[in-house]
């Protein structure tokens, strides 16, 4: 026996029958005449069919195992000896590989004819961007926009025929879809397919499509789309709308929408999870003596567009400032800030004050703030640092060398 078929597919002796399969797979999209032409490519290929032949059959491998020659005990081989394909055995000296049956094999485990494509298909899903105001992502609300999208045919209802007439069956193909050639190579016969050119491999022709869609089954127009935003959406958070998209061809299953929410930047609020951040400038007498302040609510955006259902809405709320508010310090006001998504209640609205020095004066008010420095004993600054020693004092020190 000249050909050691384990070292053709390249698999040890004990391997198993899903490894020889896979080998074979893996080698047939390498030499198989439709992607490597030549002589050689066709040589190589029938002996890698003869090798998967033998090997893939149980009776065969174990005779062949055992020193005997498979090829002379007659099971599943033709007069001519010519080799099957990848899913069957030898017919005959034309038996025919179809190559496009290799690739369903390999990514569908599935072999033989595959048939005219149905005329009817899903519809595309659609992307379609939003940009909300803070207040609106924050509360909630419903958004009406346009989109341009397929409906079905309201003249054949998605037949794509027009009224009185239905789709006949391909002359060309006869109704398979697609088209099969034969080649011969060597001994062996190379099976290949192809899209009707007629009925596009649907299998079926329209003599008299619809003149309104021209046998689409669906037409193109403008429609008006109702989105619910539910409060508490952050920047970024797509919203699925299951079977909002367009008609697919032949009147097919709409699509899915997915609407992408983009907030704009508030000019005054920042968002932070589901706190609102806010920064409250005060003059720096409020600073030292303490006062009341209002601050702005988010709510105010609502109720300053005209929502009904925000009329009533507080649209400040009033903030106390201590004596002595340094620049810098916040305040958190609870159930102020957004709503919660999953749970209940709203985060906080952190206050943070900005003291504000003047920086124009009368010359009374200076006289003033002169004053009140001087009783402060405030004139002048001294930085301190390490122990308490000020800053000029310890340069002084070092430089008299102590």
């Amino acid at each position: 026996m000249s050909m050691d078929y384990y070292a053709v597919l390249g698999v040890e002796r004990s391997a198993s029958a899903e490894e020889i399969k896979k080998a074979y797979r893996r080698m047939a999209m390498k030499v198989h005449p439709d992607v490597a032409p030549g002589p050689e490519a066709a040589e190589k290929f029938k002996q890698i069919s003869e090798a998967y032949e033998i090997l893939s059959n149980p009776d065969k491998r174990a005779l062949y195992d055992r020193g005997g020659d498979p090829r002379m005990a007659g099971a599943g081989f033709g007069r001519g000896g010519g080799f099957g394909g990848f899913g069957g055995g030898f017919t005959g000296g034309t038996a025919g590989f179809d190559f496009g049956d290799l690739i369903d094999a390999m990514f569908t485990g599935q072999t033989g004819p595959r048939g005219p494509r149905s005329r009817v298909r899903r519809g595309q899903d659609s992307a379609v961007p939003m940009t909300l105001d803070l207040a609106e992502a924050a509360f909630g609300t419903t958004v009406e926009t346009t989109i341009d999208t397929a409906v079905r045919c309201a003249t054949c209802e998605g037949q794509g025929t027009q009224p009185g007439t239905r789709p006949e069956r391909c002359n060309t193909c006869r109704g398979a879809g697609e088209i099969t050639q034969m080649q011969r190579i060597g001994i062996a016969g190379i099976r290949t397919s192809q899209p009707c050119p007629n009925c596009r491999g649907f299998g079926v022709t329209i003599p008299h499509p619809c003149v309104e869609c021209d046998g689409e089954g669906r037409v193109r127009q403008t429609e008006t789309l109702q989105v619910k935003i539910p409060a508490g959406l952050e920047d970024g958070v797509m919203i699925h709308l299951p079977g909002r998209g367009e008609v697919g061809p032949g009147g097919g299953e709409p699509g899915d929408i997915y609407v992408k929410i983009a907030v704009r930047p508030h000019a005054d609020f920042r968002r932070d999870g589901n706190n609102l951040e806010l920064v409250v400038p005060i003059p720096m007498t409020a600073a030292a003596l303490g006062t009341r302040v209002d601050v702005p609510t988010l709510e105010a955006d609502l109720v300053a567009s005209g929502r009904e259902d925000f009329a009533d809405a507080e649209t400040t709320v009033e903030v106390e400032v201590p004596p002595g508010t340094q620049s810098g310090t916040r305040i958190a006001l609870p159930n102020r800030g957004i709503p919660r998504r999953r749970g209940r209640g709203r985060g906080e609205l952190g206050v943070t004050f900005l003291v504000q020095t003047p920086t124009r004066l009368t010359k009374e008010q200076r006289e003033l703030l002169e004053q009140l420095a001087a009783e402060r004993d405030e004139t002048r600054v001294e930085v301190r640092g390490g122990a308490g020693r000020g800053m000029f004092g310890r340069w002084k020190d070092r430089l008299a060398g102590q």
